[in-house]
């Protein structure tokens, strides 16, 4: 039994006793060094029983080798790799260098982890133990913590140790525990008796309750080493117990410490031949051994202690660790021979230079893109030139930003930007820092950079600058800046390409519209839209925005489910959430509800998974109209105000439009029609479907208010764009302004033509409503019952409750006493990943299939089915047929 550990071993036993009855569990165990963790991870292993385990651990030493830590814990697993979907098994296998990498996105070895565990899971519960997870290589910890945000059903626990003061593994949304020092009883009763009193109280004082200074402090008090000579932080007085430890040996017995510290592998053979390059015999190993400071085993050398490690690696000079790894780099070959060649350096080196860039450049096959960064860097500081510096940390920079280290980006690209005066350099650096700044949230930023870095090449590279400056037009509107509006439009003309170039003709559209020059602007994204897009990724992606900002809503429909259908099965999950994003913001305008919100939780999910909080807010935005539309205005408010604050924060009024746009709804429901109105029209200028999209609650609001020349500005401009655009949908919300605004029926009959041509449920019950509700104004009671009764039959079905109350309060008084009972439709009743799940099971997809589309385990989607099946009245997927699954 561990000492003074009950309660936590309480807490591991019940993640344990979980995943034996098939429910998933993650714990991370933070303390500082010496607390207990490892012990405590080596309890859980034996309390494990006949459950499976994994173990792994980070090492100080192979921080910049990608995938090291997550090979080492699944390497007795990957016999298992067929089992997976083929794309899954080719990412683990290409990150673990069986094999070249297939995908393109690092995320993709995340869910391919997930699907390890939950197979080997298959044969009961399994337990995962990482330990050191502050020296987890950052390819590693992204996969692990992808896979852990995403453990639901299979019976697999994941304990992960790390230390409270590191980074490594990114805790995030995980279950904590954080274990402290022993209380005083329980620091006595592990002391033990053999100590003299006075040093015995030292002893409890130093440590602190920390269990492994209690046992080496008391050994060097021992050996009358104890230095109370002023404060020192404990890891350091740890590191002085150790260094004087190692002083005890022979000399000879600490050089040879120093390096099998240095040696990545702990390859007893490598430090053997590299202490016989630098005249250290062999036996001197032993006497480290015989102190119980390493122990050699299968042809392994390992430390008592990583703290051991690292004061054996400091208790030799600076010099003398360059000497080792001047002889370990003689011992070993590829990676490990380039980064033992750099640590040995003492200045420029331009051979060792191009060893790290071709170390580089195999960590990014191997999608390590923090290994990749790292080791550019360090060639930069060897490099012998500044050209090949500005390279090479252009080269680190652009690393760094796929591997999703956002300030380490812009700090690399800052320093290549001083020492470059390569146009094209300059030009790529712009738009990782355009991208950093993006995904930060600062829209002004990120166009203020694209626009300096398309000047640096209009002269000599048109097509990069019309690109850069396509890029920059949503930035330069959600920024609000005119002026850098007329300094990206100058530069256009600049160019050597013609006005009927697609990139051109797409940068200017974009950029017309945004300043309500709907006339010459909307014509030149029609033609943009017209094209056949390419069946490819980037294709999809230079589309589906354009497709959005026109709300071409079939096309964009079409667009982005194909992109994010493209993302899913290409392993593209970075870019997932953008599609997701507007997929579900689409599928509202649509009617779609439930779909929208499956698509925005999900898309959110993953958008904090990857660390990309411009979209997190976008996402955040959709589930906040949709709680508003539903009635939950607790939750609306939380997520439209963190969207608020953002935008607020970070200069971008127009990521504050579907935050405001929510809270706007819920004033509108909640019977606030001024407070409604004024959200509506502090709204940012520039147009695009939203203008269409938010005018018919500014109207209602001016409308109730008895004030209907507030909002025919913006009807204007909505006539305008929907005249352009010839889109149904939108004729059918403005023919409802027009009736609400004119007081006319003919105009909403007109409404309710249209929307039989366009289906929106969600719309065309609103107008239902409003129609209603202006017949029983009139007195013309019966006409109006059917109305409202369609009206509160479809907002029931939609789940949007203060809008079918406000349907049954009207059906009251328009003379209808009681209201039809109606059973829920069954697609309510399910949650959304559920709806999605049982659609996909329709289709015949097995749940491996379904696990892969969905970022998640079978087990989950098993559960997922489980839950299902009783809330729709059905016991089997064959009887899925007889439901009508597009009204679920």
């Amino acid at each position: 039994m561990l000492q003074g550990r009950l309660e936590e071993i309480k807490t591991v036993e019940t993640l344990l006793s979980d995943a034996r009855s098939g429910v998933s569990g993650v714990l991370v165990i933070k303390g500082d060094p010496g607390v207990g963790k490892s012990a405590l991870l080596d309890h859980a292993a034996r309390a494990a029983g006949d459950a499976g385990v994994l173990r792994g651990a980070g090492v100080e030493t192979e921080v910049e080798l990608p995938f090291a830590a997550l090979h080492l814990l699944l390497s007795p697993a990957l016999d298992r790799l067929d089992a997976l979907p083929a794309p899954q098994a080719a990412a683990l296998r290409g990150a673990f260098g069986l094999a070249p990498m297939e995908t393109a996105d690092r995320f993709l070895v995340g869910l391919a982890t997930l699907s390890l565990l939950a197979e080997l899971a298959e044969d009961g519960p399994l337990l995962a133990v990482v330990d050191d997870g502050q020296w987890l290589d950052q390819a590693s910890a992204a996969a692990l913590a992808f896979a852990s945000r995403r453990l639901r059903s299979e019976g697999v626990a994941l304990l992960v140790a790390t230390r409270d003061d590191q980074g490594g593994f990114p805790t995030t949304g995980l279950p904590e525990l954080r274990l402290g020092g022993l209380d005083r009883d329980d620091a006595e009763r592990l002391l033990g008796e053999g100590l003299a009193a006075h040093l015995r109280e030292q002893v409890l004082t130093e440590a602190d309750g920390n269990p492994l200074a209690l046992i080496e402090l008391s050994k060097a008090a021992s050996g009358g080493e104890l230095d109370l000579a002023g404060p020192l932080p404990l890891t350091d007085r740890l590191m002085n117990a150790f260094a004087g430890q190692i002083r005890r040996l022979a000399e000879p017995g600490g050089r040879i410490l120093a390096v099998a510290a240095a040696e990545d592998t702990g390859a007893l053979g490598v430090v053997l031949a590299a202490a016989a390059e630098l005249g250290i015999p062999g036996e001197a190993l032993e006497q480290a051994e015989v102190a119980g400071l390493v122990t050699v085993t299968g042809g392994d050398v390992r430390f008592r202690h990583p703290l051991l490690r690292s004061a054996a690696y400091q208790a030799v000079t600076s010099a003398q660790r360059r000497a080792i790894h001047a002889a370990l780099a003689g011992a070993v070959s590829g990676d490990r021979r380039a980064w033992h060649l750099a640590l040995a350096a003492t200045g420029p080196d331009e051979h060792i230079a191009e060893s790290l860039e071709e170390s580089a450049e195999r960590s990014g096959a191997r999608l390590g893109f923090a290994a990749m960064a790292t080791a550019y860097e360090r060639s930069a500081q060897l490099s012998a030139e500044q050209s090949r510096m500005a390279r090479r940390l252009a080269a680190a920079a652009m690393a760094a930003k796929e591997a999703g280290q956002s300030g380490r980006a812009a700090e690399l690209s800052e320093r290549a930007t001083r020492l470059t005066d390569d146009p094209a350099t300059f030009a790529r650096l712009a738009e990782v820092r355009a991208a950093v700044a993006y995904d930060e949230g600062s829209p002004r930023r990120a166009a203020r950079l694209l626009i300096d870095g398309a000047a640096r090449v209009a002269e000599t590279d048109p097509r990069t600058t019309a690109r850069m400056l396509m890029a920059a037009s949503p930035n330069i509107w959600a920024a609000g800046d005119p002026a850098m509006d007329t300094e990206a439009e100058l530069l256009l003309d600049r160019i050597d390409l013609p006005a009927e170039d697609p990139l051109v003709a797409l940068s200017r559209g974009l950029r017309l519209i945004y300043a309500d020059d709907l006339e010459a602007g909307y014509p030149l994204l029609s033609d943009f839209l017209r094209r056949t897009p390419p069946a490819t990724v980037p294709g999809r992606l230079m589309t589906a925005y354009p497709a959005f900002v026109a709300g071409r809503l079939d096309q964009a429909l079409e667009l982005c489910t194909a992109l994010a259908s493209d993302c899913r099965t290409e392993g593209r999950i970075r870019l997932l959430p953008f599609a997701l994003n507007h997929l579900a913001y689409t599928q509202v305008i649509a009617g779609h509800h439930r779909d929208s919100h499956a698509n925005a939780a999900e898309g959110l999910q993953i958008a904090l998974d990857t660390g990309q909080p411009h979209l997190v807010v976008g996402l955040q935005g959709q589930l906040a109209w949709l709680a508003a539309a539903e009635g939950d205005a607790g939750r609306c408010r939380e997520l439209a105000e963190a969207g608020l604050a953002f935008a607020e924060s970070h200069r971008s009024p127009a990521v504050a439009l579907l935050p405001a746009w929510s809270l706007a709804m819920l004033d509108l429901t909640e019977g606030r029609d001024q407070a409604a109105l004024d959200r509506l029209q502090a709204r940012p200028g520039g147009t695009s479907h939203f203008g269409t999209r938010i005018v018919p609650d500014e109207v209602e609001a001016a409308v109730r208010l008895g004030t209907p020349e507030l909002a025919r500005e913006s009807v204007e401009l909505a006539e305008r764009w929907t005249a352009l655009s010839g889109e149904t949908w939108a004729a059918a919300l403005l023919a409802r302004c027009h009736a609400l605004l004119q007081d006319s029926e003919e105009h909403f009959t007109r409404a309710l033509e249209l929307h039989r041509s366009a289906p929106q449920p969600y719309e065309q019950a609103r107008t239902l409503l409003a129609y209603g509700e202006w017949l029983r104004r009139r007195r013309r009671k019966a006409e109006a019952r059917p109305h409202l009764r369609q009206a509160h039959e479809a907002f029931e079905r939609l789940g949007t409750r203060p809008w079918a109350e406000r349907a049954a309060a009207e059906l009251r008084a328009s003379g209808e006493a009681t209201l039809a009972r109606r059973s829920a439709a069954p697609g309510t009743v399910l949650t959304a990943q559920e709806l999605q799940v049982v659609r996909l099971a329709a289709t015949g997809a097995t749940n491996r299939d379904i696990a892969a589309h969905l970022l998640l385990s079978p087990r989950t989607i098993g559960q997922h089915l489980y839950k299902a099946f009783p809330k729709l009245g059905i016991s089997s997927r064959t009887e899925l047929a007889r439901l009508d699954l597009d009204r679920l």
